[in-house]
């Protein structure tokens, strides 16, 4: 028993029932959940993440807000469960990824709104530089170092293109924008930090500025190789180290909440990125296991074991989680917009409960020949088109709601289909098992489709929220509540397993062949969909 679980467990006196408690901050709801020893979820409570919209192309949330929220669910949540705080034993917490905001080391006091993951007020920015002469220059010198030195760093970074998705141009944009910020950062007194990093200092009082692996890996300023903030990006960029947070292992103790928040102090045992955390939470822990996380957008991760995958079709490969001297590494595609689209489809009023829709698209045989290219945010891997719009085509005068909504439910299985077939060529690693959670998991239409498009079994978990699990999980595991990733396993439980039709008891067979054409005009649609938009 490790020092901090015998010292949780003499505050809780040996009697009562100790449990572990887990906040997920995602990008539309902040949620916690209290855990007993089966991994049953005993208690829980949640609030909308409200999303600040100053101008077109930003988007914002306030850093109060997010603290306000994250302490009501927490106290939400214990009072749900009947329990008192003195039985939680540790604290786990999940982040949505590429989030940031900085703020006075001395005051605590916000420069400005945490800078959403979704923000694209740097896409100028990024545009210009993956142009310029300098990043021609780069990835030139590093193919040659590649073709003389055969490292896969060097092949990385022939091939690096720059993404508003990550934090690095967004940040410079701050630093160009926001005077007191550059101001700060001279003088030394400038935290960075991505929400993670905020909770952690708002939670401790300002004693830890800290994040782990699995986020700093997330902000595309980490080297995934080197395991440490990059001197040459920064330098590159202008970008001052002394900004940013102490990097820790994702099972690091991170400290213990101010009593003065909770009313006890509750040690703080794992901080990880949301992707990652449904990965640990899905007990995707050997190599070739596959998640797919289907909410906001969809996150498809493959375990690529201690090595970095370097990617030539826009898998990124980011840290798993660090747990003591292992490492272990996962290659990742996205596609921006699949609850997106589903939640546009039901302000259009094509549906009324999100529930309807897999009946509706069981109600009719095909599409009617529409197609639905879910591009709101441009498209990701492997097509990487900022200027991608979303399109609906093949209208006609028999189109019903049944066949739009249909059309929509096909488009996110037929990206997965791409992302799945990505990364089957490029990582070259055989699939173990692929489990896929979050809302849009709970279409049956969807999961069907997608199991006959990959030829694959693929299994739906009884709680989606995965992602506040694998925080849990390694919260526990780091104080001896759980003792093993074995046990981990035996406490699974799986909702539904989808076979491909017409599969063998296996579970594998050829995809499903009666797709491939309708599949082939999605994909024409797709194409006309690219390069809308002027750049």
């Amino acid at each position: 028993m490790t020092y901090v679980s015998k010292m949780a467990s003499q505050r809780n006196g040996f009697k009562k029932e100790c449990f572990i408690l887990s906040v997920d901050v995602g990008t539309t709801t902040i949620r916690c959940h209290v855990y007993d020893k089966e991994a049953n979820v005993r208690g829980s409570c949640s609030t909308k993440v409200v999303p600040l919209y100053p101008e077109v192309g930003h988007v914002e949330m306030d850093p109060d807000a997010i603290w306000e929220g994250f302490v009501t669910v927490v106290k939400g949540a214990v009072q749900d469960a009947g329990i008192q705080m003195l039985q939680i034993d540790a604290l786990g917490i999940s982040t949505q990824r590429g989030t940031f905001t900085t703020w006075d080391r001395k005051t605590g006091v916000p420069f400005h709104n945490f800078i959403s993951w979704q923000d694209r007020r740097a896409a100028d920015l990024v545009k210009s530089w993956n142009r310029s002469f300098t990043m021609k220059t780069i990835q030139g010198t590093m193919k040659v170092l590649y073709f003389l030195t055969r490292q896969k760093r060097a092949l990385a970074a022939s091939l690096i293109v720059f993404s508003t998705q990550h934090v690095t141009f967004r940040l410079v944009w701050a630093l160009t924008h926001y005077k007191q910020v550059l101001q700060a950062a001279a003088e030394g007194n400038c935290c960075f930090g991505t929400i993670d990093t905020w909770l952690l200092f708002k939670l401790t009082k300002g004693r830890v500025h800290a994040t782990d692996y699995s986020n700093a890996s997330s902000t595309g300023i980490f080297d995934s190789y080197q395991m440490c903030w990059s001197g040459f990006l920064s330098s590159l960029l202008s970008l001052p180290l002394s900004i940013f947070p102490k990097v820790e292992n994702t099972d690091h103790e991170f400290g213990s909440t101010d009593p003065s928040i909770f009313g006890v102090s509750i040690p703080i045992m794992s901080v990880m990125a949301d992707q990652q955390a449904a990965m640990f939470g899905e007990c995707c822990f050997d190599v070739g296991d596959v998640k797919i996380t289907m909410g906001t957008g969809t996150f498809m991760d493959i375990n690529t074991g201690n090595k970095p995958h370097t990617s030539v079709a826009g898998l990124y490969p980011v840290v798993g989680w660090k747990i003591g001297p292992e490492v272990v590494y996962l290659a990742e595609g996205n596609a921006a917009d699949t609850g997106t689209a589903i939640k546009w489809a039901q302000e259009l009023e094509l549906f009324s409960d999100v529930q309807e829709t897999s009946d509706m698209a069981y109600s009719v045989s095909d599409s009617d020949g529409v197609c639905f290219v879910p591009s709101f945010s441009g498209l990701q891997a492997p097509h990487n088109d900022p200027k991608a719009c979303a399109s609906l085509m093949g209208l006609k005068p028999s189109t019903t709601k049944s066949h739009l909504v249909r059309a929509i439910l096909e488009s996110i299985a037929f990206r997965n289909k791409q992302l799945y077939e990505i990364m089957l060529r490029e990582t070259c690693i055989p699939i173990t098992k692929i489990r896929v959670d979050g809302g849009v998991s709970s279409n049956d239409f969807v999961m069907q489709l997608t199991a006959d498009l990959f030829g694959r079994k693929v299994a739906r978990p009884q709680h989606y929220e995965m992602s506040c699990l694998g925080a849990a999980f390694l919260a526990g595991l780091g104080m001896g509540f759980w003792r093993t990733r074995e046990e981990l396993k035996k406490l699974q439980s799986t909702d539904k397993t989808f076979l491909p039709q017409g599969a063998p008891k296996g579970g594998a067979c050829c995809p499903n062949q009666e797709y491939i054409p309708i599949l082939h005009s999605w994909e024409r649609a797709l194409r006309r969909s690219m390069n809308w938009y002027k750049p």
